[in-house]
């Protein structure tokens, strides 16, 4: 006969296990995503093809919104590949401009290790204090639309001050992603590693991207 203690520690230990599953799944996806988005920005910067502001938009929400739709399937890998990779070759583009102009490549490498340094940290801190944060669901969502509709504004008007303040929200909100959504895996709200992996990608492209207006800035570039 087991007693409610014991069933108590074996389903706790069955939510560790699960726990760890989704956390090793989704950090080695993110890894192989994240090289694979490497070698189609490689590819983007040496094709030259630049798309429109339009087409990125729809692409993007397209494949986004067939990897949520697919993430229960094995399907939903190829999706993933596909959105990352999109992606990246979007990144072509702008990392070309940057690496043919003085001090561009400091600035890309400056951007990418600090992008580095703030996910390792983040993730670091969410998975070794488990603290839950969860209650930045909300405010995560209201803030990047706000942020993104204010990045439109920037863009359509070109308000180089604008862009460069949304840039600055963008950072935050995309450091409390990261958080959210680590906080959401070690707590059980996330275990689909799929969605978690895409949630961490696309908060770390946009991360990287604001850093890098940022720095540019700063530099006297922009």
């Amino acid at each position: 006969m087991y007693d409610n203690q014991s069933i108590a520690g074996a389903r706790g230990r069955e939510s560790v296990l699960a726990t760890n599953k989704v956390l090793r799944n989704t950090y080695l996806l993110l890894s192989l995503t994240l090289l694979f988005s490497g070698l189609t920005a490689y590819l983007g910067m040496q094709s030259g093809i630049v798309l429109g502001f339009l087409p990125t938009i729809l692409i993007y929400f397209g494949l986004l919104f067939a990897t949520e739709k697919t993430a229960d399937s094995g399907l939903g890998l190829v999706f993933v590949f596909a959105l990352t990779g999109f992606l990246g070759f979007t990144l072509g583009p702008i990392l070309s401009f940057y690496l043919h102009t003085p001090q561009g490549a400091h600035l890309v490498m400056t951007a990418l290790g600090g992008t580095g340094v703030i996910f390792l940290g983040l993730s670091g801190y969410a998975l070794t204090t488990r603290k839950d944060f969860s209650f930045l669901g909300g405010m995560l969502v209201t803030g990047i639309l706000i942020a993104f509709l204010a990045g439109l504004g920037a863009f359509v008007f070109n308000m180089p001050g604008l862009s460069l303040a949304v840039s600055a929200m963008f950072i935050l909100l995309m450091s409390g992603l990261i958080l959210f959504q680590t906080s959401q895996i070690v707590h059980g709200g996330e275990t689909n590693y799929i969605r978690a992996t895409v949630t961490l990608y696309v908060a770390l492209y946009n991360l990287f991207l604001s850093l890098l207006r940022i720095l540019s800035a700063f530099s006297g570039r922009n």
